[in-house]
């Protein structure tokens, strides 16, 4: 008879590269590991109390995610901040995310649009340019697609909107109160449009909300 031993390990296991790659990725979103800059996997590893292997692990997926490149020698450095990257990712953002809010405001319930908008007003208390109200924030974007996006969905625009958090957290960093008022003024004005439930009016609140994170994440390509 297998031990339940054998049934703990394996989930532990996995909760361990998770929090890893959950605290590496913050690291990487925040600047404190910022473009360009080279570390290895024992530095992490000692500074996480974890082994090699979760650290490994990590790494391989955030790759996956376009936020590092990988080593020989057991190292890796942060991806660099790139233009063309930004440009892209911003393409990407126009072309699903304004589809995808357009089908999910004719069906969401008006109870997870209240809970959207308490997301909103949490964040917003926390600081800008904060983990949690990063993390908060991102959470109120899933929410917005969760009713009609598949899997394929989720998965393309979760690293789409991870990888460009890098630059607009950065440029966040050094915005004005007007920038983030403004900031806030574009995703209310999205909610607004979603409880309107007007397809119209949420494509345009769409596209002056990725307009926006674009021309504030190209903040961060100058010094």
């Amino acid at each position: 008879m297998t031990s339940a031993a054998a049934f703990v390990r394996p989930v532990e296991a996995a909760s361990v590269v998770e929090r890893v790659t959950s605290e590496i990725r913050s690291s990487i979103l925040s600047g404190r590991l910022a473009p360009g800059q080279e570390f290895s996997l024992r530095q992490i590893a000692g500074q996480l109390g974890v082994s090699f292997i979760p650290v490994r692990e990590a790494l391989r997926s955030l790759e996956a995610e376009g936020l590092l490149v990988t080593r020989r020698g057991r190292s890796a450095v942060v991806a660099p901040l790139d233009a063309d990257e930004l440009h892209s990712l911003t393409r990407l953002r126009g072309l699903i995310e304004p589809d995808l809010h357009v089908k999910s405001c004719q069906v969401i319930a008006a109870e997870e649009l209240d809970r959207l908008e308490q997301l909103l007003q949490v964040s917003n208390t926390g600081g800008h340019d904060t983990d949690e109200a990063f993390e908060l924030y991102h959470a109120f974007r899933v929410g917005l697609v969760a009713p009609v996006a598949t899997a394929w969905d989720l998965r393309i625009m979760e690293r789409v909107w991870r990888a460009m958090d890098r630059y607009y957290r950065i440029a966040m960093s050094r915005a004005s109160e007007a920038d983030v008022a403004e900031a806030d003024s574009l995703r209310r004005a999205l909610l607004a449009a979603f409880r309107e439930r007007d397809t119209e009016a949420v494509w345009s609140a769409t596209m002056r909300r990725v307009e926006f994170a674009a021309s504030m994440a190209e903040r961060s390509l100058t010094p």
